[in-house]
């Protein structure tokens, strides 16, 4: 009866999790459509909307098989947008759209009429328009690289997988619902579509709507806002940005001061080091991908090159550390030991996808109110540690070491370690037999007060 219960309240809060997704994205859907299109007394701009939402939602459906990823999801709806958007009327859009989109076509030119009778019954393809993305990013708070890699190696694939997708014209919008509806009874999941049609079922009361966007308030009539509104998207669009922005010194390779350690090695480790990044990258991305979705291998790599960033980043701060304290700067045997090395990237991954909302304790992974059985998991930790092959007591070990190391982490992401090593000693680490006798040691220095100070001592 436990399983059967354990199984319904993981169906019902993947379930809870995918609607939050849906909602808080046509939520901004909403919004962003009211700075886009300019209002007219027949509202022309509803049927370009509806098909709008209604393509991503197919994209969506489409492309991640993880649908609940917020951060990717709201990449393929500013694609989404793109496209509309340059296919637009110049009259039906808002001024800063209608000056961003760049001239498709290039200006009249004299050609035979075989030429031209060639070029008319060849279709347009599909090209991104990079100022048009560039706009739509910067209003919406989003890393465009990241926008336009996701409509690039994601986006354009499912758009041939249309047969309209080639086409200068609106995708049809019959053809689309046919198309989603199909998607929908095939997957049996919450129909997206009624969020547009304001179905009384899935939206929130006006009430709160408000409560959720209240800006905060100002102090004197003439203040400025300082912090918008926060909402889901801004909240982890945000986390993102600070995440990249602590990392914009810190190149894919060893800085000269991790080198010179390397260097200083009686063995040094720097062609391990680079070859452990290899072997880990390319099966960190393959599993990415066939976790989130088949086209979201490259996106695996770029989680992956910002986690070697912050693995250097910290690897350098821990030496420097333990430099000052022991007065050397010999550390052979920490530095070749390939355990410190995948125990230190993979915190460093797992940052990451916390940060991307991609390993969450709220809907995923291991079920906390429940007896302690996993559930469908997705990037939830510890899907990492299977990634690297890496025992969980190991990945414990280097925790609070990486959390001292990196003084810039956000409260939200300390909690999340907290909770992965709180997880490691209650539950994944008894799992094992060979490791219970480490736990217990693990627990007593717990418990005693004795655990190492030092950032590296457990691996010296």
């Amino acid at each position: 009866m436990d399983t059967i219960s354990s199984k319904v309240n993981s169906a019902l809060t993947r379930v809870e999790k995918k609607y939050g997704v849906l909602l808080v994205l046509y939520q901004r859907f909403e919004k962003t459509c009211r700075n886009i299109f300019a209002p007219a007394s027949d509202n022309p701009e509803r049927e370009t909307m509806r098909s709008c939402w209604t393509m991503f939602l197919l994209a969506k459906g489409r492309v991640l098989q993880m649908e609940d990823d917020l951060v990717i999801s709201f990449q393929l709806l500013l694609c989404t947008l793109e496209l509309f958007i340059k296919r637009c009327p110049p009259d039906l859009l808002q001024p800063l759209y209608k000056s961003a989109i760049r001239k498709v076509q290039s200006p009249p030119t004299r050609t035979s009429r075989r030429s031209q009778s060639k070029a008319k019954s060849r279709p347009l393809e599909p090209e991104v328009d990079l100022q048009l993305l560039k706009t739509l990013c910067n209003e919406n708070e989003c890393n465009g690289e990241e926008v336009k890699n996701v409509y690039q190696t994601s986006f354009l694939a499912f758009l041939e997988s249309l047969d309209s997708s080639k086409s200068p014209d609106f995708p049809q919008a019959k053809d689309l619902n046919q198309q989603y509806e199909d998607h929908y009874l095939k997957s049996r999941d919450i129909d997206g579509r009624l969020f547009f049609d304001g179905d009384e079922t899935v939206l929130p009361s006006k009430l709160e709507i408000l409560q959720e966007e209240k800006t905060p308030k100002k102090n004197l009539p003439d203040e400025e806002v300082l912090i918008p509104p926060q909402t889901p998207i801004r909240t982890v669009m945000t986390s993102i940005r600070d995440l990249r922005g602590d990392l914009t010194s810190n190149g894919d390779q060893p800085s000269n001061n991790l080198a010179t350690y390397f260097k200083n090695c009686t063995v040094d480790p720097t062609q391990d080091v680079l070859k452990r990044l290899e072997t880990v990258g390319q099966d960190f991305s393959q599993k990415f991908g066939e976790t989130v979705g088949p086209h979201c291998v490259a996106l695996g790599w770029q989680r992956f090159k910002l986690g070697v960033r912050l693995y250097y980043k910290i690897m350098e701060a821990m030496l420097k550390s333990e430099e000052k304290r022991l007065s050397v700067q010999n550390f052979s045997k920490l530095l070749n030991d390939a355990t410190f090395h995948t125990s230190l990237l993979a915190c460093a991954l797992e940052v990451v996808m916390a940060t991307y909302g991609e390993s969450s304790f709220m809907t995923r992974g291991y079920n906390h109110a429940g007896a302690g059985n996993p559930v469908e998991k997705d990037l939830c930790f510890p899907w990492i540690l299977d990634v690297v092959h890496l025992p969980a007591l190991d990945f414990y070990k280097v925790i609070e070491s990486f959390i001292k190391a990196e003084p810039t982490l956000s409260k939200d992401i300390v909690k999340h370690l907290e909770t992965c090593e709180n997880l490691i000693v209650e539950r994944i680490a008894w799992s094992s037999q060979q490791q219970l006798d480490e736990t217990s040691i693990i627990i007593t220095w717990k418990e005693e007060g004795q655990k190492s100070a030092a950032s590296t001592k457990q691996w010296t």
